[in-house]
């Protein structure tokens, strides 16, 4: 007997084996095979290994020079890659900012808190002549000036040198309490900050 539409298989001897049927997921023995080289197997590099070049072979020590107002001129030495081609050697060294500390520039350790900074101007020879281009505190004596129980009152001017430089001039300033005082704080009061700012 069969099902409508289902025609029935003969009947198997039971010594017959069943084709095995290969499911889709399995591939073929010869698909497994990938074509193409193992890249993990080298034979050799086309190139020998580079040898490690001193990028300091390809640079030049020039002599950093302080304007005429400050008591030693020399400051320290700069690098810069030589000239090769179009790019000079002298054209990368202008407008290089240099920070210095006022001690080393007037031989007086009591300076060390003040920081100049020096603007690379003009190269003559292997010498960077600077100018001035600002100064700052460093960021421990900043610190050290600030204290509780007092008011910290900040402004800044634009001034006009008598040789034609502008100048803009941060300044600092705290309350003080008077010598008789006996009240722990010294506060300002918002008019009077104004009046200075």
């Amino acid at each position: 007997l069969g099902c409508v539409g289902f025609p029935l298989a003969p009947p198997r001897s039971p010594d017959a084996q069943a084709p095995r049927r290969r499911s889709a997921a399995t591939p073929p023995a010869a698909a497994t095979m990938a074509v193409g080289k193992n890249k993990r197997i080298s034979k050799g590099r086309k190139g020998s290994k580079k040898k490690a070049v001193d990028p300091f072979t390809k640079k030049q020590w020039y002599d950093i020079k302080a304007p005429l107002l400050f008591t030693s001129r020399n400051v320290g030495k700069t690098l810069v890659s030589r000239t090769q081609g179009t790019k000079i050697a002298s054209e990368g060294l202008k407008h290089r900012v240099f920070e210095v500390s006022l001690a080393d520039l007037q031989n007086d350790e009591d300076q060390a808190y003040r920081k100049i900074r020096l603007r690379a101007e003009d190269v003559q020879g292997m010498n960077v002549l600077t100018n001035f281009w600002g100064m700052d505190f460093t960021t421990d004596k900043l610190r050290s000036l600030v204290r509780k129980w007092q008011t910290l009152i900040e402004a800044h001017v634009d001034v006009k040198t008598t040789d034609n430089y502008m100048l803009r001039m941060f300044t600092i300033g705290f309350t003080k309490r008077r010598p008789n005082q006996v009240k722990r704080t010294c506060y300002a009061q918002a008019s009077q900050i104004r009046q200075v700012n």
